[in-house]
Order: structure tokens, then sequence, then C-alpha cells
């Protein structure tokens, strides 16, 4: 992996740690409250996207069209899931389980299914990242407030998390649709996507706005940039490097979860931290 890549991911991994925290303060909004932020990222993220397109001048073919519309219908099911698992379990909990069981599928689902060839230093580094990961998620289990759904809501947005690395890893590397297009294509499907149910629920999306107004903006900017970063990443370097590495964003959902809300105590996920650390300078020299 370069050096830049893996500046991109690191960087990318904070961006998502944060916009999951105001995610989980807005975690009783559910399918409102995943539209309200489609539609203002979709407006905030517009003039780039206008922009790539118009100076990069992709090829955008019925293949290509196909891939986002997939990407969406991933995406919705996404963040239902993850609203769901944030309304009945903690932050330190639901994001460990779902950030540790998405990359260390993609990454052995890259192996098998992309035909990538990871060094052995690097699996060692996406195997201690992956037990690190379930290290947390076993004393976020202890903490109070967590309850049993919260683990399997965990589990699914995890294989889900895998199933659009892999499906995106293919659009913007072999498809070669530029990531903040393929990005905000995705986020306006949504948008079209949930727009019935928000019709049908206008009163629950006006709450939503009145009440996790600054989390659905926060929300809104923080997700898509996110993403695009490791999409940008995932351009040059391999699935099963990135998809680990990407999970340094545990420390910092941990830390958050633990000390802002208050759901345990961060020394306790010391050994797992170091566990994870250690995993990531492994998947970058390797």
């Amino acid at each position: 992996m370069t050096a830049f890549a893996l500046a991109l991911v690191l960087c990318a991994a904070f961006i998502h740690a944060g916009w999951n925290f105001l995610a989980k303060r807005a975690g009783e909004g559910g399918a409102a409250f995943v539209w309200l932020f489609a539609v203002l990222s979709s407006i905030f993220y517009a003039p780039l996207a206008v922009f790539i397109y118009f100076w990069q001048k992709p090829h955008i073919g019925p293949l290509q069209l196909g891939f986002m519309v997939g990407s969406a219908l991933i995406h919705v099911a996404y963040f239902l899931i993850l609203q769901r698992g944030y309304r009945v379990g903690d932050l330190s909990l639901v994001y460990p389980l779902a950030r540790g069981t998405g990359p260390t599928l993609s990454t052995f689902s890259a192996i098998l299914v992309l035909g990538e060839r990871p060094t052995p230093l690097a699996i060692a580094g996406a195997l201690l990242v992956a037990a690190g990961v379930f290290f947390l998620a076993g004393t976020a289990a202890n903490s109070k407030g967590s309850r049993k759904w919260g683990v399997g809501y965990g589990l699914l947005t995890g294989a889900i998390i895998a199933a659009y690395t892999l499906w995106d890893k293919y659009a913007v590397s072999t498809l070669l649709i530029p990531p903040l297009l393929q990005d905000y294509c995705t986020t306006l499907a949504r948008v079209i996507m949930l727009g019935p149910v928000a019709l049908r629920k206008w009163g629950d999306v006006q709450r939503e706005w009145r009440i996790h107004r600054k989390e659905a903006l926060g929300v809104a900017l923080l997700c898509p940039l996110s993403y695009i970063m490791v999409l940008t990443a995932l351009i040059t370097a391999p699935v099963s490097y990135i998809a680990p590495a990407r999970e340094v964003s545990i420390l910092i959902g941990a830390i958050m979860g633990s000390r802002l809300l208050a759901e345990g105590d961060a020394r306790r996920r010391l050994p797992a931290a170091a566990a994870i650390v250690a995993g990531v300078i492994a998947l970058a020299v390797g």
C-alpha cells in the first residue's frame, strides 16, 4: 500500500468515527433520518459532482449505471440496519462489530473473488486488526446499556460493509467511475429510493430536522467525504489492504462511546488498541 493511500484511509477513519458518533446520537431517526441526511449530502456535493463529471468526462454506460443503482440498494440496507443497531445497542458495541466484521470479510472475499494476493505480513496484520476489533466488542458487550440485539445488527451491518466494499471497488477500479461521482450518484439514488417512505412519514422527517438538525448536517458532510477518500485509495490499492486499515476508526469510536456517551472504560480497551495499531503497521509495511 502506498503512503498516499494509507494517509487517505487514516484520515477517512477519523471522519468515519465522527459521523457514526453523530448517527448514534440520532439513533431513533430511522428511515426519516437516513433520507434527510442523504438529501442534504446530495445538495452539498452537487457542485463537486458536476465539476468532476465535466472535467474527467467518464464513460457512464448501462453497466456503470447498473453498478451505481446496485450500490445504492446496498447502502440503503446499510444505513437502515446501522441506525437500527444504534437504536438498541451502544456505539462501543455496534460500531466495533460492524467495522471489524466488514473489512475482515472484505479481505478474505477479495482473496477468493478478486484474486488479490496480499503478503503474509499483510494477512497477519489483517488478522491482528480483526482480533483487536473482536476483543473490543467483547469488552463493550459487558458495558452498561448494551443489548443482545445490538450484536446481531452489528454483525449484519459488517456483512453489508463487505458487500459494498467489493462492489464499489469494482466500480471505481475496473469500470473507472470517479470515486466522488460514484458516491454522489449512489446518494442521489438513495434519496429517490427512500422518497416514498419519507413522504409517508413526513412528520418524522420534520421532527428529525427539529431535533437532530446538527447531526443530520454533520453526517451529510462527513459520511460522503470519508467514503470518497476510501474509494480514491481503492483505485490503486487492493481491498485486502484498504479494508482492514480503515479499522483505526475503531479506536476513535470506542473512545467516543466510552468518554462522550459514558458507555464504558477506555482503559480496558488498550490491549485491543495496541493490536489494531500493530495490524495497521503490518498492513502498511506489507
